[in-house]
């Protein structure tokens, strides 16, 4: 895959992140200017990206981290996993993935019961609607985003063996 502009960017006449990283450097702080330039872009790209994955999940009616939940249990062999190695692996607090469970089973997509070795912890389990929502929205972003990241094959491996020891060097694994 070639990486051309997409038809429907709106461009600007120049870089507004490589303008400021001349500011930063002109400012007294070009040991910083270039750190600057790149989170700024990461972040930037990161709002790129989350906006086509919205935009391609919103029909579905599942938000990026409602996916992730429901693809966790897909992946998992039987379909459930406790609520505790969710929020582990998708490396969120707690808090945040009872909120997705909760809209998940208020759809329909999952359902909570009590482990029965474990009385104070929470097995989720897919749903056969869970399970065909699932399938669909992997279906949806492998087409729309995963397939088309606007990025040549030789970027996307640079890129993630970058991201990935940046995340190693964070602590993630």
């Amino acid at each position: 895959m070639t990486a051309e502009p997409r038809e429907d960017a709106k461009r600007l006449a120049f870089d507004p992140i490589d303008a400021a990283r001349a500011q930063w450097a002109h400012n007294g702080w070009a040991e910083a200017a270039d750190g600057m330039a790149v989170i700024t872009s990461l972040m930037r790209a990161h709002q790129i990206v989350l906006a086509r994955v919205e935009a391609t999940l919103r029909p579905l009616g599942v938000t990026f981290a409602r996916y992730e939940v429901l693809m966790l249990l897909w992946f998992s062999s039987r379909g459930t996993l406790p609520m505790k190695v969710i929020a582990s692996r998708l490396q969120v607090h707690p808090t945040s993935v009872t909120n997705a469970v909760d809209r998940l089973e208020d759809a329909g997509l999952v359902t909570r019961s009590t482990h029965p070795d474990d009385r104070r912890a929470v097995i989720v389990a897919l749903t056969r609607g869970g399970r065909e929502l699932a399938e669909r929205a992997t279906a949806a972003l492998n087409a729309e985003v995963f397939e088309r990241p606007d990025l040549t094959d030789a970027d996307l491996r640079d890129l993630f063996e970058v991201l990935s020891r940046l995340r190693s060097t964070a602590g993630d694994f």
